[in-house]
């Protein structure tokens, strides 16, 4: 739902050269259903994960892994971490918002609600980037296309919720808190791109000293809250280990190259495949039950958050960015405020038509 990224889920500096894997790269239709797959199936994970840890210990868990895929990624091409204080400051507040906090609201929430519903609450990322983003971005002006993008999105939630019903047989809180992790997520790029869009450093730089710093507010906060297991369970165990090591570190790798190849206006497009996998994976392996509410909405949150991202060119027709633009304007563009992740998320995540920040992953 990931995922500085954005999806997810994302990327502060306009001038560093993009982030891939290491050696030939698979065809970027092959890399885009893998990221749909691992973002869609990071909330069974979570919910799996959740069955033998705690929230804060499966979030951290999660960061841990993720975090080690992108320590690799460094090493092989021999980056290294951002230096200066106030960039360290900056990446703080953006390893909160972008993770530590979404991550572990979506742990939480997991423990009462089914994971198809929170797939389809992290689909909500492109709405509030874009309420938010005409208050916080002067530059991004609303259109009548993209208001009523948001309003059907919001409909579409409401339908989802089954407010007709006074929100009958839903948990309140569970809900409320992955409501609230997925506007964590456009937060957190607005105030990446507030203060990092000119960072001189690397976009594996920047998102490996992320990550890291999530992992250490994480790693301070889990003893508080939390106590060891009495045992460790093969099966959450694994799921965690998925979630972070895919989900969050291999999915943000994977997304950098693909928005450098083919734009962010395709790349941002895997956000709506997330919630569908999601909720398929939850029927299927969980057995939760979906109501005709939950995918109707689904479907109506989604059309909403495409109107949303609509952009009027010349002559009053709809933008169309290019593909293959080159990364530098590719993340540039991705870094508006509005466009899904994912991680990341982006999420992670994805996040998650929001803009890639590090880290995000659904």
């Amino acid at each position: 739902m990931s995922t500085t990224t954005a999806s997810s889920p994302s990327a502060p500096a306009e001038s560093a050269e993009p982030v891939g894997p290491v050696g030939p790269r698979l065809h970027w239709r092959v890399r885009f259903a893998f990221l749909a797959l691992v973002w869609g199936f990071s909330f069974l994970f979570m919910k799996v994960g959740t069955r033998g840890f705690a929230p804060f210990q499966v979030t951290l868990g999660r960061l841990v892994f993720g975090t080690a895929v992108l320590a690799v990624a460094m090493a092989v091409k021999r980056e290294r971490l951002p230096r200066g204080a106030r960039t360290w400051g900056h990446l703080a507040v953006a390893g909160f918002l972008l993770n530590a906090l979404p991550f572990s609201l979506f742990a939480y929430s997991e423990l009462t609600i089914p994971s198809t519903l929170a797939g389809i609450c992290n689909a909500t990322s492109p709405l509030w980037g874009m309420a938010l983003s005409l208050v916080a971005l002067s530059e991004d002006r609303p259109t009548r296309v993209r208001v009523a993008g948001l309003g059907l999105g919001f409909l579409g939630v409401l339908t989802v919720l089954g407010a007709w019903q006074g929100f009958h047989g839903l948990d309140a809180g569970g809900t409320a808190m992955a409501l609230l992790a997925s506007l964590s997520y456009p937060v957190g790029w607005i105030y990446v791109r507030r203060t990092l869009a000119g960072s001189t450093e690397s976009h594996l730089s920047l998102t490996g000293g992320q990550l890291l710093l999530a992992t250490v507010q994480l790693a301070v906060v889990t003893p508080l809250f939390t106590s060891l297991p009495s045992r460790l369970e093969s099966g959450p165990l694994l799921a965690i280990a998925a979630l972070g090591a895919l989900g969050t570190g291999v999915a943000m790798l994977v997304q950098y190259g693909l928005v450098a190849e083919v734009g962010p206006t395709t790349a941002q497009m895997v956000t709506y495949f997330v919630p569908v996998i999601a909720a398929a994976a939850g029927v299927a392996v969980l057995g939760e039950h979906l109501g005709w509410s939950t995918p109707v909405g689904a479907v109506v949150v989604l059309a909403g958050a495409a109107l949303t991202q609509v952009r009027l060119g010349r002559g009053g027709r709809p933008g169309r960015t290019p593909l293959g633009k080159a990364a530098a304007g590719a993340l540039r563009e991705e870094s508006d405020g509005t466009a899904p992740a994912s991680a990341s998320p982006v999420a992670e995540a994805a996040p998650r038509s929001a803009p890639s920040a590090p880290g995000r992953a659904a």
